[in-house]
């Protein structure tokens, strides 16, 4: 039978017997010891009393929850915190409706409700088809949706329905019908006269062309009918481009992906894949293809 040894309760004073064994370990490690785990989780929760400073109810709190100003319950400080912004708020106009609030100065808040702010500061209809039509006029042809940026493609989403229905009504063709993007493409003509599928296209083309770069269109990848969409000579070697616009965007599509990507490493062709991340902004786009093309040309 286990030698027991008489110990005194660390939180209620109250005396208890504990294995000799286990009362030498707890003294050579410095632990406290406790007659029942209720005694030890009271003992080391350290609580303290306040009285509220909304309602004067007497309430609990740990050491470590106590801050400059203590109340029992969120409702009890938010009814003392609103009295003080009270005292600090400043009464404005609504610069939408007019209205007259209340507005606190620590903030910035200039109309009065959500609702107010967002028809204040959305596009209007004339506003976008006169963003599209000035963007045209300084690209040379349709702007695609991601080249316009400050929301103005959600914009046109919500006040036409559509970016292909705000292109059309500034009085111009969109690029790719959405609903046969598979399908219906509309023919552009790059800087070198290569004629490209799309707007995107055109992007990379004219990129090779502005940096002296010899590129060969829509040329055959070797036993099969897949085309690439464009091929360079680096080092007496052939490297394929493409650019992969529709990728996760259809089944069919991301299977010649695979295909391609498979036949490239049959064939032991460096394949340098291109996606709209790489064109879009078009700020980062020069960057972007830069160190798309490092490890092949020298630019």
């Amino acid at each position: 039978m286990a030698k027991l040894t008489k110990v005194r309760c660390k939180n209620c004073n109250r005396t208890f017997y504990r294995p000799t064994g286990r009362f030498n370990e707890a003294i050579k490690s410095g632990w406290n010891q406790y007659c029942s785990r209720k005694c030890e989780l009271k003992h080391k929760t350290k609580r303290q009393f306040f009285k509220c400073e909304n309602c004067g109810k007497k309430f609990e709190r740990t050491l470590k929850s106590i801050s400059p100003h203590n109340y029992c319950s969120q409702s009890c400080a938010a009814i003392i915190n609103n009295k003080n912004r009270e005292r600090d708020a400043e009464t404005i106009k609504c610069k939408n409706c007019e209205k007259i609030f209340k507005r606190w100065i620590v903030g910035n808040k200039k109309y009065c409700s959500r609702a107010c702010r967002t028809e204040a500061e959305r596009y209007r209809p004339e506003e976008l088809i006169d963003i599209i039509q000035k963007s045209f006029k300084k690209l040379k042809r349709v702007p695609a949706r991601r080249e316009i940026l400050n929301g103005v493609n959600e914009a046109c989403r919500k006040s036409f329905g559509s970016w292909n229905k705000a292109v059309l009504a500034a009085g111009f063709t969109p690029n790719r019908s959405h609903d046969n993007r598979m399908y219906k493409r509309i023919i552009s003509k790059a800087k070198d006269g290569h004629l490209c599928d799309s707007v995107s296209e055109v992007l990379i083309d004219d990129w090779l062309y502005k940096n002296n770069i010899l590129h060969e269109k829509d040329a055959h990848y070797p036993d099969t009918n897949h085309k690439a969409d464009w091929t360079i000579i680096s080092n007496g070697n052939k490297i394929f481009i493409e650019y992969f616009g529709l990728a996760n965007d259809s089944p069919r599509y991301d299977r010649c992906i695979k295909e391609k990507e498979v036949l490239c490493e049959k064939q032991n062709i460096p394949l340098i894949a291109i996606y709209p991340k790489d064109l879009y902004p078009k700020i980062y786009s020069d960057i972007n293809l830069k160190n798309k093309f490092k490890d092949y040309l020298t630019i």
